[in-house]
């Protein structure tokens, strides 16, 4: 899709409203039409060559009449340019996030989401400021047809001198394209990394105190707002250049005017009116000049608004960005929440969380036939994997690092796009794994917990309506009472961004709480318990088989704690399952496994191996 075929689709979102916009922006500028006839027939009046049989009084009061009815135009006309021009904008920026969403989470963004953030913020207001100047445009160019058929009857070449400068800006325009796309580019650029960067600072402040690193993390954020600094200089000057250019074109022409009228009225040709008229009509005329000189400026910096905005819909077409959906602007309706019923809370209200799967058919088993997936920059992921899950069972994922347990588990759920396999939830293929597997069909808790700055309930509930006692028994089972009760807020305590408040095992009991409050027929745990101490793991554990009922459990861990209670456990080296068992048998045959289970303790290997630690 071209910039032409982006503007016209963003006009015709919602053809109406543009038209009712186009329509009042179209009289504002026709207005001055009238008071400059008017305008003529006063100073004629003042030498006795007017055809109006008004006094001088009387043609006052019109003008102020006229000046009146355009200024309440003027409110009208803003009216209706906002209730346009901000819904295209939320239109773009809720296609784009309905997209990132929709992606894998290892590939919803190809850059920083403070790079993101500059995507959603200035290039939709690039592309909306284009779009809304075309109105502008549209109704200045009717009024220069009509100004120019007026003062063509009046004087053709007088005419040919006011509208000389708009060749000139016109010209300039194109030539300076190249460059000030170019301009434009660097300074968005510029800017995202700048707003990246600050993403980034905040998001890793520990890391960056514990490596001393603060000095040298400055002095990068400093090169690159110098750099900032220098793109936006050159884009600011390259506009100003060309306002400077329109301003002053328009300025040489009123000078000729002004030459030519004094010979022509000398001769008796042009009258005191019809100058007086020409003036008036210059000064919109002069508007007119720069805001199509401005509406090319936008309409070239909208074509790098449309790359930039394409690069993040990564290969899908640009077409996505116009497509036409509901923005939910009226006050009665309400977001979805996952649980299908009740008023969203705030982190629902602002992420817009999608309606759940409903349950419609209870996980019996689910069967995975080669599953691969590789990560383009490494080479590395995993290979045919070949598992089955039946309802009811504690499948224990494991492994060294790097062998691909995380990534086994990202790809079953959609996380990662697969490169090639199956999976079947009751013999029934999955097509769209990302979508299919939500709640209530699976519930995930990542390796890293992902935390907001809000309440300890609202990162727990994510929108779902608090049901009788579903709170309380998942924070039972995430061994969470005691932390709760310690907190100054209780469930109403703000845990800071990235729940910075919390320590690394409350944060992965929080994790794990949000996904057992959503009462799921699958559970999927990513090293839920790495944080954990051996008591607090233990009663976790403990807890879980409790509650769990026929609820099926997929883990990521290498902890003695969740190995002894699996059903089956599946042994992961360089991508591929190397073994897999209980763990008795894998006690015995696998040598990855043992180093696994024992790791240096050489002295209870023996006797371990004689009576293998199982506890169900």
């Amino acid at each position: 899709m071209n910039t032409y075929q982006y503007l016209l689709r963003l006009i015709t979102y919602r053809p109406f409203l543009y038209f009712i916009n186009a329509l009042a922006w179209t009289v504002i500028y026709l207005a001055p039409i009238v008071p400059g006839l008017v305008t003529k027939e006063f100073f004629d009046s003042l030498t006795g060559n007017s055809k109006l049989g008004y006094s001088v009084w009387g043609i006052i009061a019109l003008l102020m009449a006229a000046t009146l009815g355009r200024i309440m135009l003027i409110v009208v006309g803003f009216i209706t340019d906002v209730n346009f021009r901000f819904r295209m904008g939320m239109l773009l920026r809720r296609n784009l996030l309905e997209h990132v969403l929709k992606q894998p989470g290892a590939r919803a963004i190809p850059v920083s989401p403070g790079e993101a953030i500059s995507h959603f913020r200035d290039d939709v207001d690039q592309s909306e400021e284009a779009a809304s100047w075309s109105v502008d445009v549209f109704g200045m160019t009717c009024f220069a047809a009509v100004s120019c058929y007026i003062l063509i009857r009046i004087d053709a070449q007088m005419t040919l001198l006011v509208f000389l400068p708009l060749v000139i800006v016109i010209s300039v325009a194109q030539l300076a394209t190249a460059r000030l796309q170019k301009y434009r580019a660097a300074s968005r650029e510029s800017t995202a990394k700048v707003t990246g960067e600050i993403s980034e600072m905040f998001g890793n402040v520990q890391a960056i105190q514990v490596a001393g690193a603060e000095k040298r993390v400055i002095d990068r954020f400093r090169r690159l707002g110098d750099t900032r600094r220098k793109a936006m200089l050159k884009d600011r000057l390259m506009t100003e250049l060309l306002d400077s250019i329109f301003s002053n074109s328009v300025n040489l022409g009123t000078g000729l005017i002004l030459l030519l009228a004094g010979q022509k009225m000398r001769a008796g040709t042009f009258t005191v009116g019809d100058f007086a008229l020409f003036v008036y009509y210059l000064t919109f005329v002069t508007q007119f000049i720069s805001n199509v000189g401005k509406f090319i400026t936008y309409f070239k910096q909208m074509s790098v608004a449309l790359e930039r905005l394409t690069f993040l819909l990564q290969g899908a077409s640009a077409k996505i960005l116009t497509m036409v959906k509901s923005l939910h602007l009226d006050k009665k309706q309400k977001l979805p929440t996952e649980s299908g019923a009740g008023e969203t809370d705030d982190i629902a209200a602002v992420s817009a969380i999608p309606q759940a799967a409903p349950r419609d058919n209870s996980l019996q088993h689910l069967d995975v036939q080669g599953l691969s997936y590789t990560y383009p920059d490494t080479g590395r992921g995993i290979s045919g994997v070949q598992l089955s899950l039946t309802r009811g069972s504690f499948t224990v994922i494991t492994g060294t690092i790097g062998s691909g347990k995380t990534t086994l588990v990202r790809t079953l759920l959609g996380l990662l796009p697969k490169d090639e396999g199956t999976i079947d939830w009751n013999g029934n293929p999955v097509e769209d794994a990302g979508t299919f597997f939500t709640p209530p069909r699976s519930a995930y808790t990542a390796q890293v917990p992902r935390l907001y700055s809000d309440t300890l309930r609202n990162n727990i509930l994510l929108g779902q309506a608090e049901q009788g006692d579903s709170l309380q028994h998942a924070l039972y089972a995430a061994v969470m009472e005691y932390d709760v009760a310690q907190l100054p807020g209780g469930l109403d305590t703000v845990i800071g961004p990235r729940g910075v408040k919390l320590s690394g095992g409350q944060a992965q009991r929080t994790a794990a709480a949000r996904m057992l409050v959503r009462d799921a027929e699958l559970y999927v745990f990513d090293d839920l318990s790495s944080a954990l101490d051996v008591e607090t793991e233990q009663k976790l554990w403990e807890r879980m088989f409790e509650r769990r009922g026929d609820a099926t459990c997929l883990v990521v861990s290498h902890r003695k704690t969740a190995l002894a209670r699996a059903d089956h456990i599946i042994v992961m080296k360089d991508g591929r399952i190397e073994a897999e068992g209980t763990s008795s048998d894998l006690l015995q045959r696998s040598s990855t496994f043992q180093e696994l289970w024992y790791g240096d303790d050489h002295a209870t290997k023996e006797m371990e191996l004689n009576e293998p630690f199982r506890s169900k």
